[in-house]
């Protein structure tokens, strides 16, 4: 099985060398997109088949199975966008075929093609796909701060909506830079927005776009770049800086204990954190940041709790936190992300319940923990309920870190796993 991969531009007069026209004279059969067939049909002959690139792929593959078993010496020759390794189609084939053998002839990505208009060095680019994608590695790259993000986009993650994303969480201080139409010199259009101005924006399909940080106007070829604030970087989010449930400072995890509950989840390795009861987001909003790789669903009750968390996570730049309004224990979580880390902030006295709830989903690896407060007008003891739930459920705990904080009452910091 062999696959001669060619990437080609928007250009409706494509230009290749001579030893690819010699494979395109020389070919049998043709494969690649609706619109790569219009660029290229006047190039091929007239008894040359093509095999049209579709979902379900799954049936694209079948015929390409087919072909090879009646004409095994008969190479394919695939035309994709671009650089075929680069989000593209020679990576489905390796996915798919893994024993193939694959011939690459590369041509420039849609946003090196856009790098190029701008004469902006690329290098230190962070690249990010949002073509049929969510936003998770968008929103991670704007976490760490990235200062220069080329992004891929489909018509539901359009430049708007890609400028409204980085407003709403705070993150203006960049400039967009839209290139339509890449290399189809009739159509070709490339534009400087600020995000303010880029959500008021139509723009033509496909498209690419860079959103870079900076004062200078090296890229800018409209106006000066103003310089505009992102949200603060904090190591610990101080504890008045949250809205609050009701303005009441106790229904909030303290800034050092939450920090020292970060830490014993392991965080740094693991991929999905739950975090029910959430309230005022404090936990789920300090573990984004933090750890930006997370994957976060937070959970919840109180109906009013979910306005705070969005307001919580607009104000410190945290997009991203999946969050579910609601009792947890009636909640169907079978769709969920399965988590490795999951910490209980509030139980309403069904904690062994929920705790059963949760080993249901949670991954091998994966440990719940809690935060006990001594305090002695408490008529329940949340430690004893938790010894009482894991032993029943067959989990295996740490030694609890206990905390005094200032003069609150004493803290102990839970945790357990599957034997």
């Amino acid at each position: 099985m062999k696959f001669i991969v060619i990437g080609i531009t928007d250009n409706p007069e494509p230009y290749f060398p001579p030893e690819v026209m010699d494979i395109i004279r020389n070919g049998k059969v043709f494969s690649g997109g609706k619109r790569h067939h219009e660029i290229v049909a006047p190039l091929l002959s007239s008894d040359a088949q093509w095999i049209d690139i579709t979902v379900p792929l799954d049936a694209v593959f079948e015929q390409y199975s087919s072909l090879f078993i009646h004409h095994p010496l008969f190479p394919i020759v695939v035309f994709a966008s671009g650089d075929p390794l680069f989000f593209g189609f020679a990576n489905t084939i390796k996915r798919k075929m893994p024993e193939a053998e694959i011939v690459l002839y590369p041509s420039f990505n849609s946003l090196q093609m856009l790098a190029h208009r701008l004469v902006m060095p690329y290098h230190d680019m962070r690249i990010v796909s949002l073509t049929g994608r969510p936003w998770p590695e968008f929103d991670r790259a704007l976490i760490e701060r990235i200062g220069k993000i080329g992004v891929l986009t489909d018509r539901e993650h359009t430049p708007a909506a890609i400028a409204q994303r980085m407003l709403d969480y705070g993150y203006s201080d960049y400039n967009m830079y839209i290139g339509e139409h890449l290399g189809d010199s009739s159509q070709e259009r490339i534009t400087t927005l600020t995000l303010e101005e880029a959500v008021h924006r139509d723009f033509e399909y496909p498209n690419c776009l860079i959103v870079h940080r900076g004062t200078g106007t090296l890229y800018n070829f409209r106006h000066e770049i103003t310089q505009r604030s992102c949200p603060p970087v904090y190591f610990g989010i101080p504890d008045s800086e949250f809205t609050l449930l009701d303005g009441r400072e106790k229904m909030i995890t303290k800034m050092p204990i939450r920090l020292l509950t970060l830490q014993t989840l392991g965080l740094p390795k693991k991929h999905v954190l739950w975090d029910i009861g959430f309230c005022t987001g404090s936990v789920s909003i300090e573990a984004r940041l933090q750890f930006p790789h997370l994957h976060v669903e937070a959970f919840e009750i109180r109906p009013e709790c979910e306005a705070i968390i969005r307001e919580n996570a607009r104000r410190f730049g945290a997009p991203g936190i999946e969050v579910h309004i609601g009792d947890f224990l009636e909640a169907d979580i079978t769709t969920l992300p399965r988590p490795d880390a999951v910490f209980i902030g509030g139980h309403g006295g069904h904690l062994k319940e929920i705790m059963a709830k949760v080993l249901t989903v949670l991954m091998d690896d994966g440990c719940i923990v809690m935060n006990s407060v001594k305090a002695p007008k408490v008529l329940t003891d949340s430690h004893q309920l938790w010894d009482e739930a894991c032993q029943d459920l067959g989990l295996q705990q740490e030694p609890p870190t206990k905390i005094l904080l200032n003069d609150n009452h004493p803290i102990e910091i839970l945790k357990a796993h599957k034997l």
